[in-house]
């Protein structure tokens, strides 16, 4: 899964963070997606989280755009 694999290289190792991470992916992403845009999705997840937002439905919203908007 994209998320995990993102989540350690950013080091992201709590059980409950990852948890997190892997519900806004499952919500995010959409069948039939490129790996690419999976990663993309994952890459906005895991930014978004570091950058200190750590509500679910906010990390959601905010990871639907692209980063820097």
């Amino acid at each position: 899964m994209p998320i995990r694999r993102k989540a350690t290289e950013a080091g992201v190792l709590q059980p409950s963070e990852l948890a997190l991470l892997g519900r806004v992916f499952e919500r995010l992403k959409v069948d039939g997606q490129s790996t690419d845009a999976r990663d993309a999705i994952a890459s906005r997840i895991i930014a978004n989280f570091m950058a200190g937002v750590t509500d679910e439905a906010e990390l959601v919203s905010l990871s639907r755009q692209p980063l820097g908007r």
